[in-house]
């Protein structure tokens, strides 16, 4: 019944097919368990039907339901608005900020932006795992302020260019014609940043740069660069025009939804266009299934107030 999901092309589909909270459990299951209910403390325990869409492990005794170990666990928020939420979200395609999503679906700003920062951590795990081919542009780019929009007494020295005085340097990697992976870096080093080239990257795939120093890229892959410093974009092939333009994309939805993004929080907004970047060529619908695939991971209020280094 709720396979038909994939065919909504409008909010109100969505809505018309999903009217209650039994109707979103009932889709909810079917997203989570595709017909079989599976136990999440014990994959190949028995799981026993108890009241009102709950389960019971047989070898633990632990109690779930569809919402453990999802993004909607113990939120107090019914589902259809978090579908909506969902939904609105990857409609937006250059970013939804809270204040426009509690007006939306009427909740407060509040909730809406922890509902928003649930929803781009579960987007993360896929810009962690992605693993990139083919031809590849690497490129980084520096979030935040700048000087000239500062007060004379707030401006700092020093910071233009390379420097992250007061920017957060983030490294990305483009395959053409395919996904991009972007990360909040420590810093621009060519330690720093092989690292990531080379858990991403397949061995053997060629790699286009500017002239910044990765390393010996050559040891591994077909490296070509070009060099900036002279005027020079591209010659021939060697470009990096792809992930340059993702760069545009990104700060884009920055500047204009968000306005601004603590360095801490950074990365949730990195993996949001990551992801919305690499649905971009399937319908709404689509990407709605795809997002509603993602949802298995628990983030709790803490974990979006109290963030670490993943962020």
């Amino acid at each position: 019944m709720y396979q038909m999901v994939v065919k909504f092309r409008s909010l109100s589909d969505l809505l018309h097919a999903l009217p209650d909270e039994e109707s979103c459990i009932a889709y909810l299951e079917w997203i989570v368990w595709k017909g079989k209910v599976v136990s999440p403390y014990d994959s190949q325990s028995q799981v026993y039907k108890c009241k009102g869409h709950n389960y019971k492990c047989k070898n633990t005794g632990k109690y779930f339901n569809a919402r453990t170990n999802t993004m909607f666990y113990r939120s107090s928020v019914p589902l259809q608005k978090w579908f909506m939420a969902i939904w609105l979200f990857m409609a937006h395609r250059k970013g939804l900020s809270s204040v426009q999503l509690s007006k939306d679906i009427g909740v407060t700003q509040k909730t809406a932006w922890a509902m928003l920062h649930r929803i781009r951590k579960c987007f993360g795990e896929q810009n962690k795992e992605l693993v990139l081919d083919g031809t590849v542009e690497i490129d980084e780019t520096f979030i935040g302020g700048k000087n000239k929009n500062r007060h004379k007494d707030k401006k700092v020295k020093h910071s233009k260019g390379r420097s992250f005085k007061d920017k957060v340097p983030v490294f990305g990697m483009l395959q053409r014609g395919g996904n991009v992976v972007a990360k909040v870096v420590a810093n621009t080093r060519a330690k720093t940043l092989r690292k990531e080239i080379n858990k991403t990257i397949v061995e053997g795939s060629t790699v286009y740069s500017d002239e910044w120093n990765y390393g010996n890229l050559s040891r591994k892959y077909n490296h070509s660069y070009i060099n900036h410093c002279y005027g020079v974009y591209g010659i021939g092939e060697v470009t990096t025009n792809s992930i340059e333009g993702f760069w545009s994309i990104l700060k884009r939805g920055i500047i204009g939804v968000y306005h601004k993004v603590s360095k801490w929080h950074l990365q949730k907004y990195v993996d949001e266009f990551v992801f919305r970047y690499n649905q971009r060529l399937l319908p709404l619908q689509e990407q709605f299934r795809t997002a509603m695939e993602c949802l298995n991971r628990r983030v709790t209020y803490n974990d979006l107030i109290y963030a670490n280094e993943e962020a």
